[in-house]
């Protein structure tokens, strides 16, 4: 309908246009009924019937009515006078071509009509430029015509424009025309009509005076009349056309104009009347229709505000009704009002207090009087409707610099500190935002429909960019936070991506500033329990956390959640599920620590979060290391105050040496906590003693790192009476306690006071054991104690300085014979602090072990591999697998001449300690010679206290096995230790390669994999043994040098290693087919490659050591067994390729051994065994044929093939008599045939090779070898 009404409305503006420029004034109504019934008999006539023929269509019947109409018209124009014959002229012209209307003959300029179609254009350039052009002639015409004096001559066409009374009189035609086309065209919703024809009509009417105010009113009601015939789009944009006819007229300006021309002008009135009636038509037209009388207010002064726009009709009502019936843009109207006139008006009724100040507007009462209003604001959405800005701004007049800031947020951080006062209007505005907060937006709209939790949002992020940090706490409340978390806890949420967007939003506000950024976290994190990233399944406090930078964020971020640690209030409104926060910020200590902060309630469950963020800031900062010192001192504060001492005299204490008061929480903290904060502490120390912490000139008042920082601190607060530790000492940990403190203070001493010794590394290293233990002892009582006074007499032997050795009686070491080395001790202690230790502590063992590693001993290094061998379950006890597996095994603890001891089982006999200590031991490995199964010396020469160290965790791995019911738990504990002392023995190696020490390491090592196969589960240790043989040993840059090293040692690991790699795999039966058989091949594959590699390393071994050719012969008896194997047993699975490596990489194995080998490949049964030998007797000829070799070893070379020449001819008549029967064999004889002839040849041996072949063999040569013998022979010839 919309269509057929717009063509309608342009056939109307057609006849108007022809009217106005023909000015024919006797054309009326019945004349065109007239014309209309002359022409309908002039076609049913029987000549136009027969003029025309019976197919003609009705298109063509309208074309031939216009033209009767033109004749028509020209037979009227005639008659007039002849001023007027050029208009007519012009305007038939107009009506073939349309673009230009003339009025040369009155001296009126050309407007072109074309321009309206540009005002639609979707390209604002183009709108614009036509407005342009539009504006510029139609004020040329009207100034032209309002220079004519004959007006009448060019008004004829336009009164009966003027019989409509439209108010249009003085105005030029074309002008009247556009005025009714351009207010027709802002209804049109064709591209960007309403905007280019709406800027049209604005410029027009601000720059044509003589277009009246009345006039512009009167034709947008009646062109744009809403008909009870008008249906849905029709009425809309009559609806819109008016709204912006209106719009153009009050930014026109020519309102002000009229007021000021005339103070008591009734337009201002009428037009706010308009406005007021048009909005109440329908919801979309409220907003926009406010707007533009807000447009109109801001031009007008105040008196005209007040008198005219106030005083309008329906404003007093629509006011008064706006609350009840929820309307926002009476609001907005009322407060923009307000503020342009700043006074005091009964007229808004109950929307605004009367007086009005900000403080009387955001009162709860008041609020909740506006509530509906705030609700149906909605209805713009996604668009803020208008009003929010306006109650933001009075909410928020001032924003915030950026340094006010920082400075009153760190103020109300320090609520201990009085005598600060705010000021009251900070006071005032705190208190209007916390009650905004409260009724608006927590109990209005967040309490309603998801369109109104969306507004809810995009109010509080225009609140954000005015607000000062110190408002964070009441924006980001308990219950925005925790709509926050409802609505990202679930993905499919209509809201999820509104939330998303807020948190986005959020972290750009306070990216580049940390006072913000510390509010938003404590906010976030102080609602949700500390578990808001877990619960919203984001990472926005972690990326915070990552984003500081600076030293005054860190130090206000530490300061802010240390007030809120001590701060006993609640941490929310709702009680939280007794869990912990699974936040990524840094890991809770053990497992059994875990179990116990389980049951911490849920202000526990923010102080975990508070814990562990605190040092979790240092992850990501970079800092100078002198600002980074300071914020770990800060931190090592933190954890050391709240983790190890309590206030036994309230909860401030006043420190006079450290001039800095400490607090504590009112109710007393867990002891789960407390050790979360020692587990905290003790990474923090662990992460100095790498470096990130220590600082050498920072003060010099200071201790030089921050383990000798933290010691002074301890001494100072354990001073203070009121101060204790959180934990009662048993007397063996008090007294630990206090050597460990003071053996810390004498090393620290002696370290700084050592310069640049050596022993500079060790006394740190064993500084921040004595650190990391005294910690321990805290964390678990009862445990250390002697751990601690071994490692206190450690020290003091290791640096016999006089200061060291003051001490009791009862810890010296007694000097005799029988006495422990110093480094035997120093390692068992290592091991027993290992099973119990945590990670940093882990850490301090490493560090210690590393600087002594290379003083260990050979007892040292057999305690701690001792370790490696030990399991729980003997090989007898173990679950039964198939016999082929079972024999598998035993040849696999076999190979190294390694045997297992007997254990008691504990599982029956109830005992908490194994009844023999007695372990696998490496015979003739380690020593060179066998040594008896049931030999006393297989402990390794340990005495009993030292086997009692040894076993004492393993005693509690089987007390706990017995406890659990089960073998599961003591066998992981046992393989978790077992990795720990394998860190301790990859130390070892890493510094130590070329001692022979490496080879006993490696011998244990290598038994450990070979039976660690047999334990189910332990497919980590094994990887990890495979690792450190692989990577430590093999491939180490230097292997095991020097006279110790024993020849016959070597040659046992050779046997026992070729033995290995020569073992066949053994499949299972086929009456019990397995679907899964690559766990057993892969465990073969890997046995065989630890043997090869092994091999290869032994050989590199012997040949470093430069032996005598006749010291070597046992080596090469065992390599002819080896080959004896190959030729001779199907048992024998060692692969050629092996033996062709060991070849390439050891020539001098393969010389020596060229004889036999050609002797067995000659008498060898198995053609497969033969044609593989011949690969082998290649690589060997080829290491004697060298390319670069001097005289002395071509002549070495021409010899040694020389005295084999008899047994390499009979080998090649041997082979070309029988010759293989598979093809592919057939060829590889002829390859080594071909490869032969040529080294004898460039050894110029051809002769004598000739000469020693048997006559059937060259027989045999020429029949199967043919051309490749016979040039073999014209070489010799």
């Amino acid at each position: 309908m919309g269509t057929k009404r717009r063509s309608n409305s342009a056939e109307e503006v057609e006849i108007d246009l022809g009217e106005e420029v023909n000015g024919d004034a006797t054309v009326t109504e019945p004349s065109k009924k007239k014309k209309k019934k002359k022409l309908k008999e002039s076609d049913d006539s029987p000549a136009s019937a027969a003029a025309s023929p019976s197919s003609v269509k009705p298109m063509e019947r309208r074309k031939k009515r216009k033209a009767l109409d033109k004749e028509r018209h020209r037979a009227v124009l005639d008659d007039r006078e002849s001023k007027l014959k050029e208009v007519v002229t012009e305007k038939r012209a107009d009506e073939e071509g349309g673009a230009v209307v003339s009025s040369s003959g009155n001296s009126l300029p050309e407007f072109h009509i074309s321009v309206f179609g540009d005002l639609a254009s979707a390209d604002a350039s183009v709108r614009e430029a036509a407005v342009e052009t539009l504006v510029t002639e139609l004020r040329a015409v009207q100034k032209a015509y309002d220079r004519l004096e004959e007006k009448e001559l060019v008004d004829v066409g336009a009164k009966l424009e003027a019989e409509k009374d439209d108010g249009l009189k003085d105005c030029a035609p074309s002008v009247k025309y556009a005025v009714r086309r351009l207010i027709r065209g802002v209804s049109s919703s064709r591209e960007c009509a309403r905007q280019g024809f709406s800027l049209g009509l604005t410029l027009l009417v601000s720059t044509v005076p003589t277009i009246r105010v009345e006039s512009l009113l009167k034709l947008s009601v009646d062109l744009l009349e809403v008909s009870s015939s008008m249906k849905g789009q029709e009425v809309r944009d009559s609806l819109l056309g008016r709204l912006f006819a209106y719009g153009a007229l009050a930014r026109s300006g020519r309102l002000v104009k009229e007021w000021l021309s005339d103070k008591s002008t009734p337009y201002i009135r009428e037009f706010t009347g308009l406005l007021i009636s048009l909005s109440a038509k329908k919801r979309y037209l409220q907003e926009p229709a406010v707007s533009v009388l807000l447009d109109l207010v801001e031009k007008l002064p105040s008196e005209a505000v007040i008198g005219h726009v106030v005083g309008a009709p329906g404003i007093h009502e629509w006011f008064a009704g706006a609350a009840e019936s929820g309307n926002p843009d009476a609001l907005l109207l009322a407060l923009k009002i307000r503020e342009r006139i700043s006074g005091n008006n009964a007229v808004y009724g109950k929307l605004l207090p009367n007086p009005f100040s900000a403080s009387r507007f955001f009162t709860s009462e008041h609020l909740s009087h506006l509530s509906n209003c705030f609700k149906e604001s909605t209805f713009c959405q996604p668009r803020v409707h208008s009003v929010w800005p306006v109650l933001v701004k009075i909410l928020l007049p001032d924003p915030v610099l950026q340094d006010e800031d920082a400075a009153a947020f760190s103020g109300s951080l320090k609520k201990q500190k009085k005598g600060r006062k705010s000021g009251a209007s900070d006071e005032d505005t705190a208190k209007n935002l916390q009650c905004f907060i409260e009724v608006v937006i927590e109990g209005s709209l967040m309490l309603s429909s998801h369109d109104r939790k969306h507004l809810a949002f995009d109010v509080l992020l225009l609140l954000f960019p005015r607000m000062p940090a110190s408002f964070i706490p009441l924006v980001l409340s308990y219950k925005i936070v925790q709509g926050l978390m409802d609505i990202l806890s679930t993905r499919d949420s209509w809201l999820y991506k509104v939330a998303q967007h807020f948190l986005k939003e959020l972290s750009d506000w306070v990216r580049y500033d940390d006072v913000r950024r510390v509010a938003v976290i404590v906010a976030l994190q102080k609602h949700s329990n500390g578990k808001f990233d877990m619960n919203t399944q984001t990472k926005t406090v972690k990326n915070l956390l990552a984003e500081f930078q600076t030293e005054s964020g860190c130090m206000l971020f530490i300061q802010s959640l240390t007030n809120i640690f001590v701060d006993d209030g609640p941490a929310s409104e709702e009680p939280s599920d007794q869990s912990q926060t699974t936040d990524d910020n840094s890991e809770i200590g053990s497992n059994e620590d875990k179990d116990s902060i389980s049951a911490v309630g849920s202000m526990d469950s923010l102080k975990i979060w508070i814990v562990e963020s605190v040092p979790g800031i240092l992850k990501n900062l970079k800092l100078e290391s002198e600002a980074k010192f300071r914020v770990h001192i800060e931190i090592l504060k933190f954890l050391a105050v709240q983790g190890l001492f309590t206030a036994s005299l309230g909860s401030e204490v006043t420190s006079f040496e450290l001039q800095e008061k400490f607090r504590w929480p009112k109710a007393a903290t867990s002891t789960a906590l407390c050790r979360m904060c020692i587990e905290q502490l003790q990474l923090l120390l662990a992460s100095a003693q790498k470096g990130d912490g220590s600082q050498t000139s920072v003060n010099a008042a200071e201790p030089s790192d921050l383990g000798s920082y933290f010691v002074r601190f301890l001494c100072t607060l354990r001073n203070i009476p009121s101060v204790s530790l959180f934990r009662t000492l048993s007397d063996d940990d008090e007294k630990a306690f206090k050597k460990l403190q003071a053996m810390e203070t004498r090393l620290s001493r002696e370290e700084r006071s050592s310069g640049l010794s050596p022993d500079v590394p060790k006394l740190h290293a064993l500084r921040y054991l004595l650190i990391q233990l005294l910690l321990q002892v805290l964390l678990r009582p009862e445990e250390f104690a002697e751990a601690a006074s071994e490692l206190v007499i450690c020290c003091k032997k290791a640096f016999s300085s006089p200061d060291l050795l003051e001490s009791s009686g009862e810890d010296e070491i007694s000097g005799g014979d029988g006495a422990p080395e110093l480094l035997d001790v120093l390692v068992d202690t290592l091991l027993s602090l290992l099973p119990q230790s945590s990670a940093a502590m882990r850490a301090a063992i490493e560090q210690v072990f590393k600087n002594f590693c290379s003083n260990v001993t050979d007892d040292g290094l057999r305690r701690m591999l001792r370790v490696i061998k030990k399991d729980i379950k003997p090989a007898r006890h173990r679950n039964a697998e198939s016999e082929d597996e079972d024999d598998e095994d035993d040849e696999d603890d076999d190979f190294l001449g390694i045997e297992e001891d007997e254990e008691v089982d504990e599982a029956k006999t109830g005992e908490t300690a194994e009844t023999d200590d007695s372990e696998t031991v490496v015979g003739d490995l380690e020593s060179g010679g066998e040594i008896p199964e049931d030999s006393e010396e297989s402990d390794g020469g340990m005495d009993d206290d030292a086997m009692f160290r040894m076993d004492t965790y393993l005693a509690q791995i089987f007390k706990e096995r017995k406890n659990h019911g089960g073998a599961e738990t003591a066998h992981s504990q046992l393989v978790l230790f077992k990795l720990r002392v394998l860190s301790l023995l990859e130390i070892f190696l890493h510094e130590n390669a070329g001692k022979p020490q490496v080879l006993m390491v490696y011998s244990n090592l290598a038994q450990a994999f070979v039976n660690l196969h047999n334990v189910e589960g332990s497919d980590q240790l094994g990887q990890r043994i495979w690792g450190i043989l692989q990577k430590k040993i093999f491939k180490a840059k230097e292997h095991p040098k020097g006279e110790a090293i024993q020849l016959s040692s070597l040659e046992s690991l050779l046997e026992r290693n070729l033995k290995l790699a020569s073992r066949p795999f053994k499949r299972k039966s086929a009456g019990n087919p397995s679907k899964k058989p690559s766990a057993s091949w892969t465990r073969h594959k890997m046995i065989t490659s630890l043997a090869q590699n092994s091999t290869y390393w032994i050989l590199k071994i012997i040949d470093g050591r430069n032996f005598e050719e006749s010291e070597l012969q046992k080596v090469l008896d065992i390599f002819r067994g080896v080959m004896v194997g190959f030729f001779d047993s199907k048992k024998s699975q060692i692969k050629s390729e092996f033996l062709k490596e060991i070849f390439r990489r050891r020539p001098w194995i393969g010389q020596h051994l060229l004889g036999f080998i050609l002797e067995k490949c000659s008498s060898a049964k198995s053609d497969f065994r033969r044609v593989e030998a011949l690969d082998l007797i290649l690589e060997i000829l080829r290491s004697l044929v060298l390319p670069n070799a001097d005289e002395h070893q071509q002549e070495r070379s021409k010899k040694l093939v020389k005295n084999h020449l008899k047994k390499l001819g009979h080998l090649i008549g041997e082979m070309v008599k029988s010759m293989p029967k598979k093809q592919s064999r057939r060829a590889e004889v002829r390859k080594f045939c071909s490869r032969v002839f040529q080294i004898v040849s460039s050894l110029n041996l051809t002769k004598p090779f000739l000469k020693d072949l048997a006559p059937e063999a060259q027989a045999a040569c020429e029949s199967q070898l043919s051309e490749l013998f016979a040039n073999f022979r014209k070489i010799e010839r």
